[in-house]
């Protein structure tokens, strides 16, 4: 089995994936080969039906479209917003990325939901994306997720990282659940927290353009912002040897990765991390930061 990875910022970076994809798909020798792209996730930063995180995202959504559609990765647009109205689904905007970004025909394109209301809205009237259940849902209980799982109308489903590390209630999964279930592998959120899902609801808030209070994390290290360094001491947290050893062997090969909010440098060094082999990690550094069109920072 293959490791397919869901990666972050289709609008958010889309400098940073114009540089990198050439170097993934003419360099393979450089990348694990048991690792592939599954899709690359986002939402422009003005979209109503966006959720998860504020969006920034600012490339020109026809160059994002043209740049998957060259490479046939899929692009999944973010519409996580947990609060939809029925007059939300009229937005002309994120009607008009459907348009664009509904595949008929290669690698299909999916959408990333929360809202029962915008999923049967999408089922009627763009058919040919694939759905994901999305993991501002915060499904923590495993009973939770196994009935997400069988609902027919999802291709995959992202469980709360919680339980990312339930081995033995994963492994009693039957195969068409499994091959359903997206990991995320590297948040840094505190393992504890109780506010997930108001966080959530508070960005889908301010995507609607309503005027609310930004929700002020109490979790320990908060103030300190996202460090991968303490990411990987987050129990949920999965890294290359867990995907490798445990997590393929019980036929399990979808992982998300975190980090729309975060700096193009930081999501750099994820994609070195789970998908660059050590000794070609320095080359694939260099290749990014020395390209003159790109701004890291």
């Amino acid at each position: 089995m293959k490791a397919y990875y869901h990666l972050p910022g289709l609008f958010e970076f889309y400098e940073l994936y114009a540089a990198f994809l050439p170097l993934f798909y003419s360099h393979r020798e450089y990348f694990y080969d048991w690792c592939e792209i599954g899709s690359i996730y986002g939402a422009p930063g003005d979209c109503l039906w966006g959720g998860g995180r504020v969006g920034f995202g600012d490339a020109d959504p026809e160059q994002v479209a043209a740049l998957m559609e060259e490479y046939g990765i899929s692009a999944r647009l973010t519409f996580s917003n947990s609060l939809l109205k029925e007059e939300h689904l009229a937005d002309k905007a994120c009607n008009r990325l459907c348009r664009l970004f509904e595949r008929k025909e290669g690698v299909a394109n999916g959408v990333i939901l929360y809202s029962d209301l915008l999923l049967n809205y999408l089922q009627e009237n763009y058919p040919a994306f694939y759905r994901v259940s999305s993991t501002t849902k915060v499904l923590t209980d495993f009973e939770d997720l196994k009935k997400e799982l069988q609902r027919e109308e999802y291709a995959f489903v992202v469980p709360d990282f919680r339980l990312n590390k339930k081995m033995e209630e994963l492994s009693g999964l039957p195969e068409p659940l499994k091959n359903k279930v997206e990991f995320l592998c590297n948040e840094c959120c505190y393992y504890g927290c109780t506010d997930r899902k108001v966080c959530y609801e508070t960005v889908s808030k301010k995507s609607l353009g309503e005027d609310c209070a930004d929700h002020v994390c109490t979790s320990p290290g908060a103030q300190r912002g996202y460090r991968f360094s303490e990411a990987m001491k987050n129990p949920g947290f999965i890294g290359i040897d867990d995907i490798r050893e445990r997590y393929l062997p019980m036929g399990f090969s979808q992982f998300k990765i975190e980090g729309r909010s975060l700096g193009s440098a930081l999501v750099l060094e994820f994609l070195l991390y789970y998908m660059t082999k050590q000794e070609h990690q320095l080359k694939v550094r260099e290749e990014i930061y020395l390209d003159s069109m790109l701004d890291l920072f």
